[in-house]
């Protein structure tokens, strides 16, 4: 602690004895009070040390280092812009006062003011050119000034992770500096960090309510996190205490905007009107392309309007931005897997169907998976209804049509002309058509098949199938048949 120098009282000249007594009897009472100040600061009880310095400078208010004792409590009560008033008035007291020096040039780098601190250590430095502690912190100061710097430069390539990275270290050293805190709290809330950006925000407004960089803060984390009405009080509260807060207009500006389209997309959705709800939301998606949150929303939305447009690959390339956007967006992988359902990609549908169903374990949920590996399996299948070229809400009697149709046209009589291998791929296509009739013209069996049961299972071996045995079956007549040209690659079927 500084040793205590003459209390220099300015007033008149002492007129007799008892002016005199006065005096010294001031000094010594302020002496008093600082010695008590001394034993309180030692017991690190700073909040009374604080009270004995403040006695010693109302008794005495000229002593330049009584207010340099009480910077230097304030500083260790975290209280640096009151410390820094004390600091400065000490060495307007008395310039010489090299701890003053310090203590002012610690609290400016305290509060962020690197430059300024740096002009408080070269002055010490003046004073006495061996001071070790100066040359640390100028050298502190100097580091600071480089952070600031990196940071800058960092912010606008928008490597928002290296600015927190250098605010971090800066604030090692200007541990008060809301400046910094501010925009390591921004550069968190663009990584999506809203907690610990909400966090640093909320202890500066608890420490200045209207900190209006702080508020900008606060709704932006709101805003990001589609809290928009929310975000928006909080932008015009910033806006009130700094009506030329260019981020905060900005922000706010671009919520009202962006839930003006959003909701104005949704009413055409829920008319019915697809086009101009596909447009809205396209227009919405270009507002803001930091908006996380917002955005995987809009892309959802318009992955919807494009399954109801029938325009299933865009509805899935919009999911699949979404779920980019926000791997957690449940609703966007639950309509991504019913589009790969209804353009057959399975595999692709099982895989969504799983991360959903372990995200929530619901019974809905077991039901789509399950669904989907049933479909998934039935894929790797023959599938007889495209052999047979129907639908699979075929009649009886259009399966029998197609049956029909198929059999004499792939027929191993009707190709006993055509080279080995075209007869060997239409012999094979003909099995395959004998085996589709088979199972789709039994109701139990096609029952079974539809359900996606293993037919092999169940005892049917189509290995040991013989097709002209269901085609005998299905034509009869007891004279049998036969193909006859009747015209160049032209055959028809004829009874015997």
């Amino acid at each position: 602690m500084a040793a205590a120098a003459e209390c220099d009282v300015i007033m008149a000249a002492p007129e007799g004895p008892g002016a005199l007594e006065s005096e010294e009897e001031a000094r010594r009472e302020a002496e008093s009070f600082k010695e008590q100040g001394n034993a309180y600061y030692a017991k690190k009880d700073y909040n009374e040390a604080y009270n004995y310095y403040t006695k010693a400078i109302d008794t005495c208010p000229n002593n330049a280092s009584y207010y340099g004792n009480r910077a230097a409590t304030l500083m260790m009560l975290g209280r640096f812009r009151e410390a820094l008033g004390d600091a400065q008035q000490s060495v307007r007291l008395d310039d010489s006062f090299v701890r003053g020096h310090l203590r002012e040039g610690k609290c400016h780098l305290s509060l962020g003011n690197a430059m300024a601190a740096s002009r408080c250590f070269q002055r010490v430095l003046e004073l006495d050119h061996k001071n070790t502690q100066a040359q640390q912190e100028l050298k502190n100061a100097s580091t600071v000034l480089e952070y600031e710097k990196i940071a800058e430069v960092d912010f606008e390539k928008r490597d928002f992770r290296k600015v927190v990275f250098c605010m971090d270290r800066a604030l090692e050293f200007a541990p008060a500096c809301h400046r910094f805190k501010i925009l390591k709290a921004e550069c968190l809330a663009l990584l999506g960090r809203y907690p610990e950006a909400q966090s640093v925000a909320s202890d500066i407004l608890r420490m200045d309510s209207t900190n209006a960089d702080a508020l900008y803060v606060r709704g932006l984390c709101l805003y990001y996190e589609d809290c928009i009405e929310k975000a928006v009080q909080f932008f015009i509260q910033a806006l009130r205490m700094a009506p030329d807060h260019e981020k905060a207009c900005l922000a706010c500006r671009n919520a009202k905007a962006l839930k003006a389209k959003k909701e104005d997309g949704n009413k055409a959705f829920k008319e019915g009107n697809y086009k101009l709800a596909y447009e809205l939301y396209t227009e919405a998606l270009g507002i803001d392309p930091n908006n996380i949150k917002t955005n995987a929303k809009l892309y959802c939305n318009r992955g919807t309007v494009n399954s109801k447009l029938r325009k299933l690959e865009e509805a899935i390339d919009d999911c699949t931005n979404a779920v980019k956007l926000d791997e957690t967006y449940i609703k966007a992988y639950l309509r991504r897997a019913q589009c790969y359902m209804d353009t057959e990609q399975y595999e692709d549908a099982v895989r969504d169907y799983e991360k959903v169903y372990q995200t929530e374990k619901t019974k809905e949920h077991k039901q789509l998976l399950k669904n989907a590996q049933v479909e998934l399996k039935k894929s790797k299948r023959k599938d007889y209804y495209k052999i047979l070229g129907v639908d699979k809400n075929a009649s009886e009697d259009e399966i029998k049509k197609a049956y029909r149709k198929r059999a004499l046209m792939h027929h191993p009589d009707r190709h006993s002309g055509a080279s080995a291998e075209v007869q060997k791929e239409e012999e094979k296509k003909f099995k395959e058509v004998g085996e589709a009739f088979t199972i789709l013209s039994d109701p139990k069996k096609k029952a079974r098949y539809d359900s996606g049961q293993d037919l092999e299972e169940d005892g049917l071996n189509m290995g040991d199938f013989d097709a002209n045995n269901i085609f005998k079956a299905f034509f009869g007549g007891p004279g049998g048949f036969s193909f006859e040209a009747s015209g160049p690659g032209n055959f028809f079927f004829q009874f015997g």
